[in-house]
């Protein structure tokens, strides 16, 4: 502390609430800062992420000071142990001059163009006194965000100052020691508490690995993210991802996005008030989209999947907003009456959907996903799940050619519940995407049909015939027929050479 510039280093505690109950065990170690202007050039605010250095307990927490309350407490007491237990207490001493703390060749310090200069009596007096009296608290003496018991930790943070309908927000990003970043908003309430949302989380980097730095593009509106893999960038707004409703965009209460009357769009100043809706605060879809809701509904299609007795299929349903909650019901055929669909025996809920094992025949009927949020109901999925007997199936099967379904065996290995989520959760990953879209390009060429098993079999006579000719050919399993057609095609390839 005492060599080269560094003789009138003074340190001060930053407090991350003013009550222990928000941790088991203090956050010791700050990972980053961010420095927020403000109005008042000299006195900005402070964001700053702490966690706990330790292996058995997790926890994070983002806290914001002004450098006002930073300031004032420089400029207060030192901190002097004192009397035979040698408790801290504040100094009230006469305090040398130039005042510990204070940069050479300041207004206070104009002849003094080095930390060298100043006398004995201050650089002793830094020694026994290194610390201020008084610790900073966070602006509200508590975290803004907290994060306790889970397996990551924030690493870094960076702020962008975001202007909507109804004020200005400011929107926290971030990053963790997972590879991901997290997009949050801290809400003003009307009881003076705060209110933390999540509004997405994105994972930026395949291989999980600490988040380093992340900087804000306003000119390209993109979020660059750094770790020691390499150097990415995100967009700040999604808008698109909120779905296709007024509702589903004015709940997802995002500063950046709101309706203009078509679809989720990039809030702008200059849109007409009259079609724009948003509103960030309360996220009262009622309110905001009158004359929308009624429409929602009846946007959402009614689809028809399929399924064979015994066999497991899967009704996806996703989320739109992470604060939602999920309900599933089942309407069977002749019957009026709705019932909810709860995770028991057969049947697995998870946040991608609804896992249906074993089916049945009683299974049929329609299937209905529907969201509630803010006490606002909205349907996502309606589809009809029609369940064949594999007597049907084989029949159709051996009337095209194809070999008939075998018998369902019963595994000696029954997966559980909690099996079959970790299962749905390896599928929801990104790479997953990729592999979709490669078998839905699949089926849209022709070799398959995913919506109608039926249609499928009754083209399976054609594609067979198709697949046949794009087969490559192996001359040591031909017969003589195709012996003589590929001497011909030689042939004539040679002709036309």
């Amino acid at each position: 502390m005492f060599i080269s510039d560094y003789h009138c280093f003074t340190f001060v505690l930053l407090l991350y609430s003013e009550s222990v109950r928000h941790f088991a065990v203090p956050l010791l170690v700050m990972w980053d800062v961010f420095i927020q202007p403000t109005q008042d050039t000299k006195n900005p605010v402070i964001y700053g992420v702490f966690s706990v250095s330790g292996s058995v307990f997790k926890g994070s927490a983002v806290c914001v000071y002004s450098m006002a309350d930073i300031r004032q407490v420089f400029n207060g007491p030192y901190a002097h142990k004192e009397g035979p237990n040698y408790q801290w207490v504040a100094y009230t001493g006469k305090i040398p001059y130039p005042r510990p703390g204070t940069c050479p060749g300041g207004t206070f310090t104009p002849n003094m163009k080095s930390t060298k200069d100043y006398p004995d009596e201050v650089i002793n007096f830094m020694r026994n006194h290194p610390t201020m009296y008084h610790a900073v608290y966070p602006i509200h003496k508590r975290p803004l965000v907290v994060r306790n018991n889970v397996d990551y930790e924030f690493t870094t943070i960076t702020v962008d100052q975001v202007a909507a309908a109804d004020g200005s927000y400011e929107v926290l990003f971030l990053g963790t020691d997972r590879g991901t970043v997290q997009k949050v908003i801290v809400l003003p309430r009307d009881d003076l508490q705060t209110e933390e949302l999540v509004l997405e989380e994105v994972e930026v980097f395949r291989v999980p690995t600490p988040i380093t730095t992340m900087k804000i593009s306003s000119k390209r509106q993109q979020l660059y993210v750094g770790s020691v893999l390499g150097v990415t960038h995100l967009a700040l707004h999604r808008c698109d991802v909120y779905g296709e409703a007024c509702a589903d965009c004015c709940l997802a209460r995002d500063p950046y996005c709101a309706w203009d009357g078509k679809s989720c769009t990039r809030y702008s100043a200059s849109q007409k008030r009259r079609s724009r809706r948003q509103d960030v605060k309360y996220g009262n879809p009622i309110r905001q989209c009158r004359g929308y809701n009624s429409n929602a509904n009846k946007n959402t299609l009614e689809m028809v999947q399929y399924g064979v007795e015994g066999s497991t299929t899967f009704l996806e349903c996703q989320a739109r907003s992470p604060h939602v909650s999920l309900k599933w019901h089942l309407q069977r055929e002749n019957s009026d009456r709705k019932k909810e669909i709860r995770s028991e025996g057969r049947t697995v809920k998870t946040e991608q959907g609804l896992l249906l094992r074993s089916l049945q025949s009683s299974d049929s009927g329609v299937y209905q996903c529907t969201s509630t949020e803010k006490n606002f109901k909205h349907t996502l999925v309606k589809l009809q799940l029609v369940v064949l007997s594999s007597r049907t199936v084989n029949s159709v099967l051996v009337e095209t050619g194809n070999p008939a379904l075998p018998p369902l065996q019963s595994s000696a290995w029954t997966p559980s519940a909690g099996q079959y989520k970790d299962l749905l959760t390896i599928l929801s990953q990104p790479e997953m995407g990729l592999i979709n879209q490669y078998c839905q390009d699949y089926w849209q060429l022709g070799e398959g049909s995913p919506g109608d098993p039926i249609l499928a079999i009754s083209k399976a006579r054609g594609l067979k015939e198709l697949k046949e000719q794009k087969k490559p050919r192996n001359r040591r399993h031909h017969n003589d027929e195709d012996k003589h057609e590929d001497d011909k095609d030689e042939h004539t390839n040679l002709a036309e050479t």
